[in-house]
Protein backbone atom coordinates (compact mmCIF):
# COMPACT_ATOMS: atom_id res chain seq x y z
CA UNK A 1 0.00 0.00 0.00
CA UNK A 2 1.05 3.30 -1.27
CA UNK A 3 -1.44 5.34 0.10
CA UNK A 4 -1.61 6.47 2.90
CA UNK A 5 1.90 6.49 3.89
CA UNK A 6 2.56 5.15 7.31
CA UNK A 7 4.32 8.37 7.93
CA UNK A 8 0.76 10.63 7.66
CA UNK A 9 -0.89 8.14 9.48
CA UNK A 10 1.74 8.13 12.82
CA UNK A 11 0.87 12.12 12.68
CA UNK A 12 -2.67 11.20 13.77
CA UNK A 13 -2.27 8.05 16.03
CA UNK A 14 1.10 7.34 17.35
CA UNK A 15 0.77 3.80 17.69
CA UNK A 16 1.12 0.84 15.18
CA UNK A 17 -1.35 -1.07 17.00
CA UNK A 18 -3.96 1.54 17.85
CA UNK A 19 -3.74 2.49 14.25
CA UNK A 20 -4.61 -0.98 13.51
CA UNK A 21 -7.36 -1.42 15.68
CA UNK A 22 -8.70 2.03 14.72
CA UNK A 23 -8.69 1.29 11.04
CA UNK A 24 -9.89 -2.54 11.52
CA UNK A 25 -13.22 -1.09 13.41
CA UNK A 26 -14.08 1.42 10.96
CA UNK A 27 -13.37 -1.11 8.20
CA UNK A 28 -15.75 -3.28 9.43
CA UNK A 29 -18.64 0.02 9.55
CA UNK A 30 -18.04 0.54 5.94
CA UNK A 31 -18.32 -2.38 5.22
CA UNK A 32 -21.59 -3.12 6.82
CA UNK A 33 -22.99 0.14 6.32
CA UNK A 34 -21.17 1.28 2.67
CA UNK A 35 -20.76 4.97 4.65
CA UNK A 36 -17.31 6.34 3.50
CA UNK A 37 -16.81 10.08 4.97
CA UNK A 38 -14.54 10.54 1.42
CA UNK A 39 -16.29 11.19 -1.39
CA UNK A 40 -13.59 9.93 -3.74
CA UNK A 41 -11.00 7.57 -2.32
CA UNK A 42 -7.73 5.71 -3.93
CA UNK A 43 -8.77 2.17 -2.35
CA UNK A 44 -11.78 0.73 -3.32
CA UNK A 45 -11.30 -2.07 -0.48
CA UNK A 46 -12.57 -0.90 3.23
CA UNK A 47 -9.16 -1.21 5.14
CA UNK A 48 -8.23 1.40 2.80
CA UNK A 49 -11.03 3.80 2.92
CA UNK A 50 -10.41 3.47 6.15
CA UNK A 51 -6.87 4.47 6.44
CA UNK A 52 -7.56 7.30 4.14
CA UNK A 53 -9.92 8.24 6.11
CA UNK A 54 -7.45 8.45 9.04
CA UNK A 55 -5.10 10.55 7.10
CA UNK A 56 -7.26 13.10 6.05
CA UNK A 57 -8.73 13.56 9.68
CA UNK A 58 -12.00 12.32 9.75
CA UNK A 59 -11.70 10.23 12.47
CA UNK A 60 -10.63 11.17 15.83
CA UNK A 61 -9.70 8.19 18.37
CA UNK A 62 -11.80 8.41 21.61
CA UNK A 63 -10.29 6.10 24.54
CA UNK A 64 -13.00 4.85 26.98
CA UNK A 65 -11.50 4.45 30.40
CA UNK A 66 -14.54 2.94 31.86
CA UNK A 67 -14.34 0.16 29.40
CA UNK A 68 -10.94 0.52 28.80
CA UNK A 69 -11.12 0.06 24.99
CA UNK A 70 -11.70 2.51 21.64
Amino acid sequence: MLYPSIDKLMEKIDSKYTLVAVASKRAREIQENNDCMLEKTVSRKPVGKALEEIAEGLLHLQYDEEKGNL
